[in-house]
Order: C-alpha cells, then sequence, then structure tokens
C-alpha cells in the first residue's frame, strides 16, 4: 500500500502513544496501566517481526471488554476518572490497528486530546512542562508522517526540531488566548467530583495511615503573613479535621450540627494571612490554629473546621485571623460530652485499667496528662516505620510496641484520657512548614495529628503527645524529625527542593490561579478599562486573523531556490557553478541534453562531468526511493569537481556561450 507506515513511523508513533498514556499513570488503575503498557510494547515487537496486525473482531471484543471494566470499576463511564481511564483505554487499542499514515494520524490527533485531558488532575509546573514534552513528541511523529517528493530515514532530533519550532511559532497565539480568552468564575471540570482526596488526609485515621503520606514532597499550601510578625515554630498548628469516633482500629470523623458557633474573641497573638491551597477535591480549608472566622465561602463548624461550600477542585486563596493563644470555648453540655468520653467495648482493657489507676493518683485533669505525657516521653520511640499493630491496636502500642509517629501517639492518648473520664479528641492538619523569602510552604510531609482535650473553664486545649517523644517533630520540622526516613532528607536536596517552590508559587499566582479578576487586572494595566466578552472575543479574533494572514504570506513567499529535495538542491549547485564556469544555464534542458551539449562545446569538462550525470539520472529517474547515503555521495561529488573560469575568447572558439558574471 502506497500510504503503508514505515517502521520509524510506526515506532515514533507508539512512543507519542505511550507518553501520553504515562501522563495519566497517577490516577490510573494499575492494571490498565500495565495492561496498556505490555499491549504497546507486545505490538511494537510483533510489528519488528513482521507479523499481521490483530483481527478486527479481537479488537472489538478488547474494546466491549474496556467499556465493561471501565463502567464496572467506576459504576459509569461520565467523569473524570471513568472518562481518561476509557479514553487511554482507546487510545491504545488504536495502536493495535495502526498500520495505514491514515491510522496513525488519528491516533496522534487522539494522543493530544488525551494529552489535554491530563491538565485536568495537574497543573503544576513541573507536570506541565512533562506536558509540553509530550506535545513535542507528538508534534514530531506527525512531521514524522509528512508527505515529500523522496521520503528518507530523518533522525529522531531533526523531527523533534520542526516539533519544537512549530510549539514555538504558537506561543505568541497562546499568550494571546490566555489573555484575552473570556475568562468563567469556575473551571468546567469543576462541577464534579470524582472523589480524589489529593490532599491525602481524610475524615479517618488509622495505624500505618499518615507513613506513605509524611514522606509525600508535594506542597499541601502555601501562607503568607499580613505582616513581618511570624508565628513561632511551636504554633504553627493548622487545624483541618477533627476526628471523635473509635471503634478500636480507625478513628473516624462525626458530622457536627450546622448551627453556628459564636466568633471566638481573641485574647492572644493573631495574625493575619492568605492561604493558598492546592487542589485537594475535597472541602476542608487548613487554618492556623485557632481561627476566628470563616472566609467568604466556607463555614466554620462546631469542631472548629473550615468547611467549604464546594470541593477544592482548583488551588484556592482564601484570608483568614487567627489568634494562636486562644482556645474555643463552646458549651459542652451532657449531650456534646458523651461522644468525647465514649470508648468501644472490649479493647484497650490494660490502656483503661492504666488511666484508672492515674485517676486515682492525680489530684486533677492535670496530674493524668502529665502522667501520659511522661510515660511517652520516658519509653517510646518515634520512628516512620513502626512494626504493624495487633486488632488491640492502643494496648499493642503502648504495651508492646512503643514504637510509631503522630497518630500512633495522639490515637493512644485521647483513648488514655477518655478512659480517666476526660473528654478528648483527636485533630488532624498540618504542623511547621519551610520559610521562602516571604511566605510559608506547608508539604504533604508535614502532616501531622495531635490531641485536644476539654478543660471546663478553659474549653478545648491542645496537647502534642508527639512532642513529648520527639521535641524535634515540632520545634524544627517534619524533615528533621524523619530525616532517616525520607528519600529528601539530604539537606543541600531540600534546599534546592524548598528553593524551586519559589517558581512554583510564582507559577501558581500568574497562571493557574489567572481568573477573572486577574484578567480585569492584567488587561487594565494595559489601558483596557471594562471590557466585555464580546469585546474580549473581538480582540483575540483580530489578532488571530492578523496571525493567519502573517502565517500565509510567509507560506506564500517565493520559495524557487528552495524547492525539491536533497537530490534537486545537489544539482542545482552543480548547474550554478557550470555557469559561473562560463556554460550557459537553460532552464528547458535536461541532464542528458546538457551531456550532449557539453561534449559537443566543452570535452574537458564533459569528461569528468559524465559520471555524475548518469547517477543523476539513475538516482532521480530510477530509484523510487533513493538512500540518503547515495545522495549525499552524489553531492559532494558534485561539489568537488574542478570547473575553470574559462577565457570569453577560449569560450568562444569553443562555441559555449559566456554570460557576464558580475
Amino acid at each position: 500500500m502506497a500510504d503503508q507506515l514505515d517502521r520509524q513511523q510506526f515506532e515514533r508513533t507508539a512512543i507519542a502513544v505511550a507518553a501520553t498514556i504515562a501522563t495519566h499513570a497517577a490516577h490510573l488503575p494499575p492494571w490498565l496501566t500495565a495492561g496498556l503498557a505490555a499491549a504497546i510494547g507486545l505490538r511494537l515487537f510483533a510489528r519488528r517481526r513482521g507479523s499481521a496486525t490483530i483481527s478486527s473482531w479481537t479488537r472489538v471484543l478488547l474494546t466491549v471488554l474496556l467499556l465493561v471494566v471501565v463502567a464496572t470499576r467506576y459504576g459509569n463511564v461520565f467523569g473524570r476518572l471513568p472518562g481518561t481511564a476509557l479514553a487511554c483505554g482507546l487510545l491504545g487499542l488504536k495502536l493495535l490497528e495502526t498500520e495505514r499514515t491514515r491510522d496513525a494520524r488519528v491516533a496522534l490527533c487522539f494522543s493530544g486530546f488525551v494529552l489535554m485531558s491530563s491538565l485536568l488532575f495537574s497543573q503544576a509546573l513541573s507536570f506541565s512542562l512533562f506536558v509540553g514534552g509530550v506535545l513535542v513528541l507528538i508534534l514530531g511523529a506527525l512531521a514524522t508522517l509528512q508527505p515529500a517528493p523522496l521520503p528518507t530515514r530523518r533522525p529522531l532530533r531533526a523531527d523533534l526540531r520542526i516539533a519544537a519550532t512549530l510549539l514555538a511559532a504558537s506561543v505568541p497565539l497562546g499568550l494571546a488566548a490566555f489573555a484575552l480568552l473570556p475568562r468563567l468564575q469556575a473551571p468546567l471540570w469543576g462541577s464534579r467530583d470524582d472523589g480524589i482526596g489529593r490532599t491525602g488526609l481524610s475524615e479517618t485515621m488509622a495505624p500505618g495511615q499518615f507513613s506513605q503520606l509524611m514522606q509525600d514532597d508535594s506542597p499541601a499550601f502555601r501562607v503568607e503573613f499580613a505582616s513581618a510578625k511570624r508565628p513561632p515554630n511551636a504554633a504553627l498548628y493548622f487545624r483541618t479535621i477533627v476526628l471523635t469516633d473509635f471503634d478500636g482500629t480507625t478513628w473516624t470523623r462525626r458530622f457536627g450540627s450546622d448551627r453556628g458557633v459564636p466568633t471566638p474573641a481573641a485574647r492572644g497573638r493573631t495574625f493575619d494571612y492568605t492561604v493558598t491551597l492546592e487542589a485537594t477535591d475535597r472541602r476542608w480549608l487548613p487554618a492556623l490554629d485557632l481561627p476566628l472566622f470563616a472566609p467568604p465561602g466556607a463555614r466554620l463548624d462546631d469542631d472548629q473546621m473550615l468547611i467549604a461550600a464546594r470541593p477544592v477542585n482548583q488551588p484556592r486563596e482564601y484570608q483568614l485571623r487567627s489568634d494562636v493563644d486562644t482556645h474555643a470555648e463552646p458549651s459542652l453540655d451532657r449531650r456534646e460530652r458523651l461522644p468525647m468520653l465514649r470508648l468501644p467495648s472490649g479493647y484497650g482493657p490494660q490502656a483503661r485499667a492504666l488511666a484508672q489507676r492515674w485517676r486515682e493518683q492525680a489530684k486533677d485533669d492535670q496530674g493524668v496528662v502529665r502522667a501520659a505525657l511522661a510515660m511517652f516521653r520516658g519509653s517510646f520511640t518515634y520512628t516512620l516505620s513502626p512494626p504493624p499493630l495487633a486488632r488491640d491496636s492502643v494496648d499493642d502500642f503502648l504495651f508492646g510496641s512503643r514504637q510509631g509517629f503522630c497518630e500512633h501517639y495522639a490515637s493512644a492518648f485521647v483513648f488514655l484520657m477518655r478512659a480517666a473520664g476526660i473528654p478528648a479528641r483527636v485533630v488532624t492538619g498540618y504542623q511547621g512548614g519551610w520559610w521562602s523569602g516571604d511566605y510559608l510552604l506547608v508539604r504533604q510531609s508535614d502532616a501531622h495529628a495531635w490531641a485536644e482535650i476539654w478543660r471546663d473553664g478553659s474549653g478545648w486545649q491542645r496537647v502534642d503527645p508527639t512532642a513529648a517523644v520527639s521535641p524535634a517533630r515540632v520545634e524544627l520540622g517534619a524533615p528533621d524529625a524523619n530525616n532517616v526516613q525520607a528519600w529528601f532528607g539530604a539537606e543541600w536536596l531540600r534546599e534546592v527542593r524548598n528553593r524551586f517552590d519559589a517558581v512554583n508559587r510564582l507559577w501558581t499566582l500568574s497562571v493557574v490561579q489567572f481568573d477573572a479578576m486577574s484578567q480585569r487586572n492584567l488587561l487594565s494595566s494595559l489601558g483596557i478599562s471594562a471590557a466585555a466578552q464580546g469585546d474580549l472575543l473581538l480582540m483575540l479574533s483580530t489578532v488571530l486573523g492578523v496571525a493567519m494572514l502573517l502565517a500565509a504570506a510567509w507560506a506564500m513567499r517565493d520559495t524557487r531556490a528552495r524547492r525539491g529535495d536533497a537530490l534537486d538542491h545537489a544539482w542545482r549547485g552543480f548547474r550554478a557553478r557550470l555557469a559561473r564556469a562560463g556554460v550557459d544555464d537553460r532552464a528547458a534542458e535536461g541532464p542528458l541534453d546538457l551531456r550532449v551539449r557539453l561534449h559537443a562545446t566543452a570535452p574537458d569538462i564533459a569528461r569528468a562531468v559524465d559520471p555524475l550525470v548518469s547517477e543523476y539520472v539513475a538516482l532521480r529517474y530510477g530509484t523510487a526511493q533513493p538512500a540518503a547515503s547515495r545522495i549525499a555521495d552524489l553531492a559532494r561529488r558534485l561539489r568537488s569537481v574542478r570547473l575553470p573560469r574559462a577565457r570569453r575568447g577560449a569560450l568562444r572558439r569553443t562555441g559555449i556561450q559566456v554570460r557576464r558574471v558580475p
């Protein structure tokens, strides 16, 4: 077939398809990623061996199977997760039937759509650069498919250079569309929640659940304080979720009432700050403990949690004021007190007995708290790699392993407090961070869990039992406390990583969070105020129209000197050298007629040129697809022919026409 893909074209198409699917690997089911990787690998291997393509019936069955599996796995085929899983699967199946140029173009164009859909999950700078690199691969593969008079095997770097040039040429149009395209108040994909909790924090906490989260290096949020005054590290507790119900293994969040809570009165050190929260697909808004009010579009519930009205599907910025010395003072009546004292039956008999002894020996609640912290401080170890716990996790931790991290200590401490008759609950959030100039960077590895106990007359009071075991976790931060376990433990590597976050922050503020208000501010700085959506579309259409006219003028420019392929280019260069030597260049004269004329008028030149003319005719007219090496060899030989400049009189005596060369 005339449009049959050669090996180079197919392999570059397969590489582009595989790279596109790789951009979705983080949220695709492992079985689908592995299956697509195996299918693409086997297809490459089979095509190299010249095996026949998979039958159409087999492809139909695989497509139906993909639809059934995706619908069964997700419940439907709509939404970001099932939609991208289905799209990636169909893209991989398309490669199984790709044999012609048309099939390859369809696969690569669909790859562009699937590639752009990956930005629905992440718009981080590093991921955006990765997407740009994959786009270069797709454009390079499309360049490989372009027809040419003499298709030759080009190196990959040549096609990638063409792709990079095309991508660079599109940057001005992209910037124009970015600045002028009317912005919505919310992105199109923000109306659907597929249940991806990208913060890692959830409504539950069980032993070992935080271990992987504490080694996650991705940013959770950034905090910029309004004044130069900063809270001390020991006060950097960012409250997120309150967990009150315990079944013996897992702590869960109760659904608090929707009654409003009174705004706490500021009695200590207050700080005004702005939080830029990364996309979480959840509704929790971290706040420096204790927030004094809720930002617009959120509420402060009766557990002092900030809950947004909608899931945070895109980075969100909100302003808050917190008092790091104030305790919330809602009333704790009997109905509210009982859930904070409830313990599961049949769990923790040793812990209950220990708490009762402390209660009998202590004069007040603070005595019980001091006894528990003294026990943790004396014989427990902080580690991110504790041994697994048995069914009765509290007793096994307190009287068995005695090794763990924040969630182990918070869970055991709250259990002991409740067993001693003190209302208590678990709070999960973030503690610490890294100062980068004027803002605080808080990463997922800064996730933390602590406890709160109720004190009559004071309200809920924070107690962090982890600080009794590992003071470095609170004073110096998670990287120093987790230094031996975390892959980013090297000081210089952490420093480079944190410095790079300044670039990520600029990207988030300037690009990811570029909304309708940012667009108005940008246009106002350019002298365009109060531009309606119609005006923006008119300006964008004008820019696109001018760009298309310039592109058309460039494409229609006189390129006679560049027409043809490498073989024509070499032959035209040789004819130009003959003209400079005094041999008239006749446009309608073919190579064989030129040889005849040279034999009749300039036999000395004809003897040197004769074999080269024969080689050119053989390559130009006797070979459908001449090898690039033969073309390069002929071009070299044509350039090496010595053509002395003959005198006008001598040339006239030989009958060669002479033209004046300036």
